[in-house]
């Protein structure tokens, strides 16, 4: 009986090895089978597999990266952001604009 279970356990391991390859058109054809349109199904797959090419990474490997950013630089970014003279410019130059509209409209 213990001899059984070692040879089912090895062959099922065997078979499930191989899962890892194929799983990544579990994708394209969910969206086949969901909206039954070949054309976003195979663009689907090509974006994939264009990202993997550029980045090495799949998909889903970039968005764990993605969560993975420091919300401290983020929030140094925001305020360079904010004290720069660039934005003081624009944001200036937005009122006088709205003013002048103002005036007219008035």
């Amino acid at each position: 009986m213990i001899d059984s279970k070692k040879i089912f356990g090895i062959v099922i391991l065997l078979i499930l090895s191989a899962c890892s390859s194929p799983t990544a058109m579990i994708g394209p054809a969910y969206t086949l089978t969901s909206s039954g349109n070949m054309f976003q199904a195979s663009l689907n797959y090509g974006a994939n597999q264009m990202i993997v090419k550029q980045t090495g990474k799949t998909p889903l490997e970039n968005l764990k990266d993605l969560g993975n950013i420091d919300e401290t630089h983020l929030k140094n970014i925001k305020k360079e952001t904010l004290e720069s003279e660039d934005f003081y410019f624009l944001v200036k130059n937005k009122i006088e604009k709205t003013r002048a509209v103002l005036k007219i409209s008035n």
